[in-house]
């Protein structure tokens, strides 16, 4: 990853951390169609799971329920494989109850932020 998409990366990640998930969503969604990079998939997977957090906070249940499943389906593939999000494995499982929460409320003001995750960065991106 150069520096230059390293930077866009780095911010998406910062504003997924700070539940500004549409932001994010345009930071990964920048790398993916104006850079070349090596792994395609992996920044899609993040792009639908920012749309997925994103779509619950404009009480879009079915939006949400249907970007968790895409994201996940993606993210699954990366369980054992080397990524830019250190703790990858914690993502996957914090999306699965997230989904979970979605579908169970009645509600999407009901969702427990707590199970959204924070991603973390590799100290060396690759």
């Amino acid at each position: 990853m150069n520096s230059c998409v390293e930077n866009i990366f780095k911010r998406g990640v910062q504003h997924f951390n700070n539940h500004e998930y549409y932001a994010a969503h345009e930071c990964f969604e920048e790398i993916w169609t104006d850079h070349k990079i090596k792994d395609r998939v992996f920044v899609q997977s993040l792009i639908q799971l920012s749309v997925a957090y994103f779509h619950i906070t404009n009480l879009n249940k079915n939006g949400a329920i249907s970007l968790f499943e895409k994201s996940i389906k993606k993210l699954d593939k990366y369980l054992n494989r080397e990524t830019e999000i250190d703790n990858i494995g914690n993502v996957v499982i914090a999306a699965k109850m997230s989904q979970d929460n979605v579908i169970k409320i009645s509600d999407m003001n009901l969702f427990n932020w707590s199970l959204a995750p924070k991603l973390e960065v590799k100290k060396n991106i690759k």
